[in-house]
């Protein structure tokens, strides 16, 4: 059964940094690549940034490229966003899944991050 769990969001200031964590299990990690996604309230679930299976390839949405960046570890089967310059556009909830077209159907709870002054 796959699980999919993100940690590490929270309130910040705008300029400020977090650094979220995604557990996965259920599936063979190092064989898929992975994305984190956001949603923002009232909005579509938004693709935010892709890391191919051995880390050799990452893509990032323009809004975040620059400012965020996107990596794991095989070995914990653990994907990890670091956001940086943080802005408020940037509040969401942010989760991580299998890239693009290899989705998994169950999504975990999502990790909240808001920034505000």
């Amino acid at each position: 059964q796959v699980q999919l769990v993100e940690s590490g969001g929270g309130l910040v200031q705008p300029g400020g940094s977090l650094r979220l964590s995604c557990a996965a299990s259920g599936f063979t990690f190092s064989t898929y690549a992975m994305s984190w996604y956001r949603q923002a309230p009232g909005k579509e679930r938004e693709l935010v940034a892709t890391i191919t299976s051995t880390s050799g390839n990452r893509n990032y949405a323009g809004s975040v490229k620059g400012r965020f960046t996107i990596s794991r570890d095989n070995a914990k089967n653990t994907v990890y966003l670091r956001m940086n310059s943080l802005k408020p556009e940037d509040t969401a909830v942010y989760y991580c899944n299998a890239s693009p077209g290899r989705t998994f159907g169950s999504w975990g709870q999502g990790t909240q991050v808001t920034v505000s002054s």
